[in-house]
């Protein structure tokens, strides 16, 4: 069977920046088994699948090891592909996912996605993140994803992780996210998860729905710019609606594709 496959560059205006994901359109859903092997040959963070079935768009994320429940990057990507390529005429889609019905308002060429607010509570840090960590944060907290408070910028930029002894725990689905203040942009973050194919995800949306109602929060603004600081960087506007959040951000394509089931 021969599919579309398109790669798009997410939370980003610069091809080769923000966080790469797939996006294949499907006309019914294959097995499970069949869209983890695509996702594990795509090798990109997240590859997100959507039947469109009369009024309702059905999407679902899957990284080369498992099935995800939200994933923001692939949502833009897929709200990207069906606006620029495959001509969807209207300006805000609503995909029915694992987190519920999520929606994306188009305006120009900036991509807001309505997500639940996950505002994150005070924890102790697992021994097995601890001991990964190049420099101890100031302050743990958790809501699906650790969420890791540093002083200052610098802190987020130069942390490094002991891989050997990160993968030693499993937070399936969630991962580590460190945060900070940041010097141009109201804060800035970087994303681990352990025992996954790739260590450091480039942009992670989903994280924002913990990082913007506390960073809302503390710095007592509704809205904010954010930087995650990977190696190919991300920018994205934050909006936050009390019990939701609003995750915005541009995107491009990078390649237009088919892939063959068999």
């Amino acid at each position: 069977m021969k599919l579309d496959s398109y790669q798009i560059d997410a939370f980003t205006s610069q091809i080769f920046h923000g966080n790469p994901a797939c996006v294949v359109p499907l006309q019914h859903w294959l097995d499970d088994h069949t869209l983890l092997q695509i996702a594990k040959e795509n090798a990109v963070a997240e590859t997100a699948f959507f039947v469109f079935n009369a009024d309702q768009i059905h999407l679902r994320w899957f990284t080369p090891e498992i099935e995800m429940d939200l994933c923001g990057h692939a949502t833009l990507a897929t709200a990207h592909a069906m606006k620029t390529i495959l001509g969807y005429a209207e300006n805000t889609i609503i995909f029915s996912t694992l987190s519920g019905d999520l929606t994306v308002t188009i305006a120009d060429d900036l991509y807001l996605m309505d997500f639940p607010s996950r505002m994150p509570v005070v924890a102790e840090l697992d021994p097995v993140i601890q001991n990964a960590l190049s420099k101890q944060p100031l302050l743990t907290l958790k809501s699906r994803d650790y969420v890791l408070v540093y002083e200052n910028e610098q802190d987020i930029a130069d942390l490094s992780i002991d891989r050997q002894q990160f993968d030693r725990i499993n937070l399936d689905p969630g991962g580590v996210v460190v945060t900070a203040r940041g010097d141009h942009a109201d804060f800035v973050s970087r994303f681990f998860t352990p025992q996954a194919s790739i260590l450091e995800d480039p942009v992670t949306g989903s994280a924002h729905c913990s990082l913007i109602p506390y960073w809302s929060k503390e710095l007592n603004k509704q809205t904010m710019n954010a930087l995650q600081l990977s190696e190919r960087r991300g920018e994205l506007l934050c909006i936050d609606k009390g019990d939701r959040v609003i995750v915005g951000g541009n995107a491009r394509t990078y390649s237009i594709g088919s892939v063959w089931t068999e």
